[in-house]
């Protein structure tokens, strides 16, 4: 829930800190046509500690399958598995809606290691 100016009320550090976001590379991206809006099925690569998961992400307005693998995503990897249709996601890829509500990913403009956490 937010308040009047649109922002949720205010969180302690240990609250943000609970939140595990952590950069990962998409190694396979594809189209998912079971889902009721358009959307990837992804394969992100955490590193050795997490490894391998997946998710599905409603991005499809700015990026396609061959431009998403190989890319660095940021990710909560601490939510439960969720089904999505047929298909069960394990992370939550991050991104910022544009002016038209479409998904633009939240980006990682070095590359950095699989697996590292955001702080």
């Amino acid at each position: 829930m937010s308040d009047d100016n649109g922002l949720r009320p205010e969180i302690t550090f240990p609250d943000f800190d609970a939140v595990d976001i952590r950069a990962g590379t998409i190694i396979a991206a594809e189209d998912y046509p079971e889902a009721r809006k358009p959307a990837y099925k992804l394969q992100i690569d955490f590193g050795p500690q997490i490894g391998v998961k997946k998710t599905s992400a409603q991005i499809t307005r700015h990026y396609t399958p061959e431009t998403l693998v190989g890319r660095q995503v940021m990710a909560v990897v601490n939510f439960p598995p969720r089904q999505i249709g047929k298909f069960m996601s394990e992370v939550l890829t991050l991104g910022f809606p544009d002016e038209d509500g479409e998904v633009v990913l939240a980006a990682i403009d070095k590359p950095v290691p699989n697996g590292g956490k955001l702080f």
